[in-house]
């Protein structure tokens, strides 16, 4: 059980007990030994409000919008489903998807992404720079200036890399599957290292343009995501 599901159970009484020689101290005119910290939900439930809403925005391309699918079958529909399973009501999902989105796309778009009520950036963008060729140290300068960008803000950030198709050579891939792991030592931040791992090149799990997941590779897309996301979600309520 995770230290953030066990404090959204925490009764405002429990709260006092546990604040209570901090707050006995204060009151007998003596300073605590050290300054007692809640974290936001915590510091709503003592006040017997509701805690704050917290939004994690998925900015990507037509693989993140769901493209030839539901809404709800997208792979962040379905990790907020993942995250209401597992008791996360103060974090909502929002899909930030724009079929034949590339990573200059993103960066454009970035500061309408990045409402106030954003905490947390999921950047799964690359696909189509590969499609077309984009000259791998571009699309890494753009990556970086999203990340920066929403880093410089207080956000947090989690990256899903991509891998460019055999057809552009082994260079080219080689130095695209690189960006990735690259920014995420340069950035410090979680890295998915291929989110259409187990689901790319699988004629199964994508529909008819041989390029969309279906909805089941969704799924699996959602499966890739989540363990790394909900880390990085804990941190953030724990805060």
């Amino acid at each position: 059980m995770s230290h953030v599901r066990r404090s959204r159970w925490l009764s405002p009484l429990l709260l006092f007990v546990l604040a209570g020689c901090s707050i006995r101290d204060a009151a007998c005119g003596r300073q605590p030994e050290r300054p007692l910290v809640l974290s936001d939900t915590q510091a709503a439930e003592l006040k017997g409000e509701a805690p704050p809403v917290h939004e994690v925005a998925f900015l990507g391309d037509s693989l993140t919008a769901g493209y030839g699918l539901l809404q709800n079958e997208a792979y962040p529909a379905l990790v907020a489903r993942e995250l209401e399973t597992d008791g996360y009501s103060e974090i909502a999902v929002v899909n930030a998807g724009v079929t034949g989105d590339t990573s200059a796309g993103g960066l454009a778009r970035l500061e309408w992404v990045l409402e106030p009520s954003v905490r947390i950036l999921v950047v799964a963008l690359g696909a189509n720079d590969a499609m077309r060729g984009t000259a791998p140290g571009e699309t890494k300068s753009n990556l970086s200036r999203i990340i920066t960008t929403a880093k410089s803000t207080g956000r947090l950030v989690v990256l899903l890399g991509m891998e460019a198709p055999p057809n552009l050579g082994d260079d080219y891939r080689a130095t695209f599957r690189a960006i990735y792991r690259d920014l995420s030592s340069e950035h410090g931040v979680p890295l998915v290292p291929f989110m259409l791992d187990g689901v790319a090149g699988v004629p199964s799990l994508n529909q008819d343009d041989g390029i969309h997941p279906t909805a089941e590779g969704q799924r699996l897309i959602a499966a890739l995501v989540y363990p790394v996301l909900r880390p990085v979600i804990d941190d953030l309520l724990s805060r």
